[in-house]
């Protein structure tokens, strides 16, 4: 059985922006990578792993799908004032710079398409490879409908691993729940998944199906709960629950089940349409075919020495390890 490593990179890269401290551009950007690099050390270790996926996005066919979606983004890029917009540039910069580096000094497989997400490869990859071990990095809640048996989910900015079993610490050690003083767990995946499509995601802009909608029904309403216990069979639970209409702030009608089909096709990441899925395996193919390159550990000591990134230097045997280990060759 193979361990993959699979980066959500922009996420990674951006949300560490979020948690360094200081004004200093070039020691947050410095730090940023130092996150980035750290917690793929760290996962390619602890997870035995044989080959990295730096996964990164396009603009999705999620926008063509379903107008609404992520525009809340643009509109916040809009509002920055001009100190953060010169940040925001920046900081692009030094990702394109990144990610140059993983595409062009190293051997890890880069997966980019102008019309996918990240989260489209990391869930296109997991499906196919079934049989493999899976790690994905990043700090985002949409991949806890991927984890099972074989996937788990590191947050480099927390330094916690997410499982099925549990929430672990860098430590290895659970996570106590300060309300109820007992191990967090993270519930059934599929259960996630159901809740997020009825509620919607304000990150990404998608509506909710039913607005105030009760996790637990009451003597005279049906829940979310009981519903999704009915998902299956499609009995009065279900029915009752999905067949509710409701009317918006503009007076336009809407039906629980017609807006919950939306969302799940939004968010859902098994849930691509067809061409999508095409396009995702022709890239997938065509970049683990790449040619191998060498001298990786050297193009890393002169991306490090470019940013001051003394104590990732220090243990620069470590990272060229995996940045020099090509699918072709985790697979002997």
């Amino acid at each position: 059985m193979l361990s993959y490593i699979l980066v959500d990179a922009a996420n990674m890269f951006f949300r560490a922006r979020h948690v360094v401290r200081g004004d200093d551009m070039s020691t947050k950007i410095g730090m940023s990578y130092h996150i980035m690099f750290n917690s793929i050390n760290k996962v390619w270790r602890e997870q035995n792993g044989t080959h990295i996926v730096i996964c990164l996005e396009g603009r999705s066919w999620r926008k063509d799908a379903y107008e609404p979606y992520k525009r809340n983004r643009t509109v916040a890029r809009q509002a920055l004032n001009e100190r953060d917009q010169e940040e925001d540039r920046a900081f692009w910069e030094a990702f394109d710079e990144l990610k140059a580096f993983f595409e062009k000094r190293t051997n890890v497989t880069v997966l980019q398409h102008s019309e996918c997400e990240a989260d489209d490869f990391i869930a296109r990859w997991i499906q196919n490879h079934p049989n493999d071990k899976h790690c994905i990095v990043s700090s985002d809640s949409d991949f806890y409908q991927l984890l099972g048996p074989n996937v788990q989910q590191y947050n480099g900015i927390t330094g916690s691993l997410i499982t099925t079993e549990g929430i672990f610490d860098d430590r290895g050690k659970p996570i106590i729940d300060k309300k109820t003083k007992e191990p967090k767990l993270l519930g059934d995946p599929e259960w996630l998944l159901f809740e997020k499509c009825i509620r919607g995601d304000t990150s990404d802009n998608v509506f909710s199906a039913c607005p105030g909608a009760r996790k637990k029904g009451t003597k005279n309403k049906v829940g979310m709960m009981e519903a999704f216990a009915d998902k299956e069979s499609k009995g009065y639970n279900w029915n009752n629950f999905m067949l509710q209409r409701w009317v918006d702030h503009e007076n336009v009608e809407h039906r629980v089940l017609e807006d919950y089909e939306r969302n799940k096709h939004i968010i859902d990441l098994t849930q691509q349409p067809d061409h999508i899925k095409e396009k995702l395996d022709e890239c997938i193919v065509e970049q683990v075919q790449k040619e191998h390159k060498g001298q990786v550990g050297i193009h890393f000591m002169k991306f490090c020495g470019k940013w001051d990134m003394q104590r990732i230097v220090e243990k620069a045997q470590d990272h060229s390890t995996y940045l020099n280990r090509s699918y072709a060759n985790a697979q002997t």
